[in-house]
């Protein structure tokens, strides 16, 4: 370890446990594309995960609730359905977040949805 000319931490760790060999992946000693550069950790997460075809789980119960706007009849219904939209308000981004709906308005509701 003391003849290299720079510190390899990463590839000491990985050597040590067996794995330099299995870390010859595609795109290894590639410079990283720009756009990765351009964008914080959550959204290249993000990027990546979509790419896999992961979908969070606040983007599964929007479509849930939109589901049941749509399919709305009373007011036991809409009492369900802001139930899950305070659930959707944990999982959301903030800027993603949404007010309750009530059965005189769910006509707008169904296009916020």
């Amino acid at each position: 370890m003391g003849d290299r000319k720079y510190n390899d931490l990463i590839g000491e760790i990985l050597e040590a446990a067996g794995e330099k060999d299995n870390y010859n992946g595609k795109g290894k000693g590639k410079p990283l594309p720009k756009s990765y550069m351009e964008k914080d950790l959550l959204q290249n997460f993000m990027e990546k995960a979509k790419d896999a075809g992961f979908l969070p789980p606040w983007l599964k119960l929007q479509k849930e609730i939109s589901s049941l706007i749509h399919s709305a009849e009373d007011e036991e219904n809409i009492k369900a359905i802001n139930e899950k939209i305070k659930k959707y308000n944990t999982l959301c981004p903030p800027s993603l977040q949404k007010m309750p709906i009530n059965f005189q308005e769910l006509d707008k509701a169904k296009n916020t949805w």
